[in-house]
């Protein structure tokens, strides 16, 4: 879409990187989300009738059973699909009307835990509890993915990030042990 040429009496296009940890709705034709996705998922949801739609993207699904407190981490889908509906519905979109797309979700390291499957399987769930229509999926697999949406029109451009172009995942090394009296981390 870089290459396009704007269309005479159009407003130049603004393009949004929706990053880890967030939830983004508009009506606005010159809004285009982009987000690039490995294991995590991002859900792009549209209303046709109010030509609203929005993007998350989350890194894990769900905050694991035994955490400690009672404050929300946004960077878990069970927080950035509510807040991505709730965002919607609060800029004129009718829940009956949600339509959905999901993309991600991909297993990029093979000596991982399977991430990206629990993110789409999570993903899948919510839609279908609350009742949103999904449209399209592009989800699993190996390869990191680039989504392209804009929320006024429901369009949606997907590309496969082929590996040698991916960012490779490395374990980072543990800093040599301190054998003074104060250890810094």
């Amino acid at each position: 879409m870089s290459a396009e040429l704007p269309i005479p009496g159009t407003p130049p296009l603004e393009r949004i990187t929706v990053m880890q940890g967030q939830a983004l709705a508009s009506a606005s034709a010159s809004v285009e989300y982009s987000t690039v996705l490995g294991s995590c998922v991002a859900t792009c949801l549209y209303d046709p009738e109010a030509h609203v739609g929005g993007m998350n993207h989350f890194l894990l699904s769900e905050p694991p059973a035994n955490l400690p407190g009672t404050q929300v981490d946004e960077h878990y889908g069970v927080y950035l699909m509510e807040l991505l509906v709730n965002q919607m519905l609060g800029r004129g979109a009718r829940k009956a009307n949600l339509k959905a797309h999901l993309y991600g979700g991909a297993n990029v390291n093979r000596n991982m835990m399977r991430i990206g499957t629990m993110n789409a399987e999570f993903a899948r769930e919510f839609l279908r509890r609350e009742g949103i229509a999904l449209m399209r999926e592009d989800l699993g697999g190996i390869n990191a993915r680039r989504v392209d949406f804009r929320p006024a029109s429901g369009q949606v451009r997907l590309r496969t990030v082929e590996d040698r172009f991916a960012p490779s995942v490395q374990p980072t090394p543990r800093p040599p042990v301190s054998r003074g009296d104060v250890e810094l981390f």
